[in-house]
Formats: structure tokens, sequence, C-alpha cells
């Protein structure tokens, strides 16, 4: 049992290791302003609520609107180069965040934030992708993806002590984030170079192959992914107003319900991720994410009509269920990205994946909320037909994206980038790569606050 547990926390690789660290300090130190995010606007910038909301939305609409230029840099300059820059900028960024006392320097410095962490972003899933082995892949990520969550939540305790000092205190609290993403970058460039990064004798050129925004399929698998990534707004909004305003359960239950969540996330994102190697299995987790997804619906539901200790562990059962969903479905992407992607416009793709992604969740708080308490059983029916509907055109799109590399890009491509990139760090750091050297301008992924 000691020996398995063991097994189980020890990562795939060493390469895998040093990624989950970089993961844990970019958290680490995102957690810390994110989770005392609001109070600090509210507190110590003076901003209502509203206005916070309007410069969120603004930073959004910024960072969609960047996403496809994002990732061309990524692909013309190579993914660590561009995260590791943008992870220096966003630390000095975080500098500047004791000095702001107003609403327009609020939205200016907000907008700055999210329009570099769209370029980190970018070239971190570019790079994760370029340089894991495909054999380890998945694997490799689902480790990182329980160390995201140690740094988010350490992060989290951080931003509460800041915030139990006092507003003195918490003014400065941004310097430990921008602190922890200094040394984020620091850890990035540490790292080995992925195929993409390896500078050609060559001068650079445009990359070869197609766009990703004529990807019309790519685009679509994005966009019902987006759709599928709704289970964060019932886990984050919905089902906490709902626990809140129309059931019995103690106002208390929603902090124990998300420390449920972050256990979960930390501890089984390997055995989620199990037997997911190819199209066909990452499709096969969407339909598990989709059932959960579904059952967390109905269990919902049914808290309107229970009272006492059984509401309780109905939301406690509806909350286990829905971070299933999560699970499976960040398996499922880890996949999807790195085999529906053209291997030589990664970041492009990247950059593609962000606009199908803001279009397919977008819209979702209000919608959801509003069907939730405005149409009681008929409104969580139309949520998780909305789901059931996502995932069944995610399928199709998938096989139709499939189809669109196997016709637009050489065989000799799609084998090597499935042959996968060096597999030691060694051979990664300077010896020979597996994949063909497409011209020093070569290609990866992982995620959004969230990365």
């Amino acid at each position: 049992m000691l020996t398995a547990l063991k097994n189980y926390a020890t990562p795939p690789s060493s390469l895998a290791g040093r990624l989950s660290l970089q993961s844990l300090i970019f958290a680490s130190g995102d957690g810390a302003f994110i989770a005392g995010s609001a109070v600090y606007f509210t507190l110590v910038v003076g901003l209502s609520l509203g206005e916070v909301g309007i410069g969120l939305t603004i930073a959004a609409i910024a960072s969609f609107v960047v996403a496809i230029p994002m990732g061309k840099l990524v692909d013309h300059y190579g993914p660590k180069r561009m995260w590791a820059l943008g992870a220096v900028i966003q630390g000095a960024l975080f500098l500047a965040w004791p000095f702001v006392d107003g609403f327009p320097q609020y939205v200016a410095l907000a907008v700055s934030m999210e329009v570099v962490g769209t370029l980190s972003g970018t070239g971190h899933g570019a790079y994760v992708i370029d340089v894991l082995p495909p054999a380890e892949r998945v694997e490799s990520r689902a480790y990182m993806y329980s160390a995201l969550n140690v740094g988010f939540s350490i992060g989290a305790f951080l931003s509460g002590g800041a915030i139990a000092f006092g507003t003195d205190v918490l003014r400065w609290a941004p310097v430990l984030s921008a602190l922890l993403f200094l040394a984020n970058s620091a850890w990035i460039l540490r790292l080995p170079d992925a195929t993409h990064d390896v500078r050609s004798s060559e001068p650079r050129v445009k990359p070869e192959g197609i766009p990703a925004i004529r990807n019309r399929a790519w685009i679509a698998v994005t966009t019902f992914t987006g759709v599928m990534w709704t289970n964060q707004v019932l886990l984050h909004t919905v089902i906490p107003v709902w626990l809140v305003t129309e059931t019995d359960a103690p106002k208390v239950l929603v902090a124990i319900l998300f420390g449920t969540n972050t256990v979960m996330c930390i501890v089984l994102p390997r055995l989620a991720s199990r037997g997911i190697h190819d199209v066909g299995t990452a499709l096969r987790a969407v339909r598990f994410s989709t059932f959960f997804f579904v059952l967390t619906c109905l269990i919902t539901l049914a808290t309107h009509q229970t009272v006492g200790w059984l509401t309780i562990v109905m939301f406690f059962l509806g909350h286990v269920v829905l971070t299933w969903a999560e699970l499976f479905l960040s398996a499922s992407g880890w996949t999807l990205e790195a085999e529906l992607m053209d291997p030589r416009r990664r970041g492009d793709y990247q950059g593609v994946a962000e606009l199908g992604g803001t279009l397919g969740r977008f819209w979702a708080p209000a919608v959801y909320g509003f069907l939730a308490m405005q149409w009681g059983t008929f409104g969580w029916l139309t949520i998780a037909a909305i789901v059931v509907a996502a995932a069944t055109g995610l399928h199709a799109s998938a096989h139709a994206a499939r189809r669109y590399l196997e016709q637009h890009v050489p065989p000799d491509v799609l084998a090597d980038a499935r042959a996968g990139a060096p597999s030691t760090e060694a051979e990664a750091a300077g010896g020979p790569p597996s994949m063909l050297d497409h011209d020093g301008t070569l290609p990866e992924s992982t995620g959004d606050l969230i990365r």
C-alpha cells in the first residue's frame, strides 16, 4: 500500500517533476493575488463590485483580441522564450498594484496583465506539448495539474494571511506575487529547450502549414470544449448561489465543498488520466465527463426538496461527481490538443483555442444562473442538455479535425509528432531531436489562471 502511494506521488519523469515544480511556483504566486483580489480591489483600490466586474470584462475582451497574434509570436520566437518573457513582465506588473488608486489605472493594469498572461499561457501550452514525449504526456500533465492545485492552495493561504493583517499589509501583498513570478521565470529558463526553441542557422521564416483560423474543425473543437468547461461555472457560481438561496444547507458548506474539490484535484488527476492516449480514448473521457456533469445537475436539482443532513450529503455527493467531470475533461483535453494541432503551428493553434474556448463559455454565468434560478427543474435539465449537445458536437468536430490534419499536414510531420519530443532531458537539452527540424521555428499547452 505504501509502495503504491509512493509510486503515485512520484513524478513520471525528472522532466515532469521539474515542470510540476514550475506549476507549483506559478500557482502559488497567482493564487496569492487572485484568491484575495476581490477584497484587494474594493478595500485597497476603492472600487465598487460593479467597477471590478467591468474591468475584468474589458481585460477578458483584450485577451480575446490578442490571442491569435500572441500565438504567432510563440511560433516565431519559440514557446519557452515567450513563456519566460511573459512571466517576467507579469512579475514586474504585480509591483504596480500597490500604486493603483482609481478605476482608469485599474483597467489599464488589468488589461496589461491579461494581455501578457495570454502570451505566457500560449507559450506554456506550446512548450509542454513540444517537450513531453507522447507516451508520458498525459500522465505528466496530470501530475502537473496536481501540483498546480497545491500551489493555488498555498497561494490562497498566503492571501488569507494578508487579508487578516489588514489593509496596510494587503496593499503590499502583490510584491510577494511579483517575487514568486520572477522565481517562476528563472525556473522556466532552467528548463530544457523544446524542439521549436532550437535556433536554426537558417533565417527564420513564416511557419509552414495553413493558419489555424482557417481550420473550422479546430475552432469547433475548442468552442465545444469551452462549453464543456462550463462545469466550472456550476462549481464556482451557480451551485454556491443555489445552496445559499434555494436550500436549507448551512452557508459554511460552500467552503467545505471547495475544499473537497481542491483535495480531489490534487490527488486524483493521474488516476483519471489512465488509458487516455489518442483521440478515441480522449473522447471516451469526454463521455465520462458528460455523464458526471448531467448527474451533478440531477443531484443538485433534488436538493431543492431535501432537508437537513440529506441536503448536506447530496451537495457533497454532487461536488464529488462534478469534480470527476472536471478531471476527465482535463485529461481528454491534454490529448486532444496534442493530437489535433498542426505540429508546425502550435502557438497559432493555441491562440485560436483561446478564441474558441472563450466563445464556448463566456455566456454561461448569466445563462446558467437564469436557468437554474428562474426555470427550476426545466432549467437544470436544460443546462444538462446544453452540455450533452456540446459533447456530441465535440465528438463530430474532433474526428473532422483529425481528417483535416491528415489532408493538410505531410504524413512524415504527423508521424514525427506522434513519435514525440526527445525522450530524455539530455536529448532535449542539446542532443539529436526525435522530431524533424522544421526551420527552427518549431512547436506545445496548459492553462489559464490556470496554468
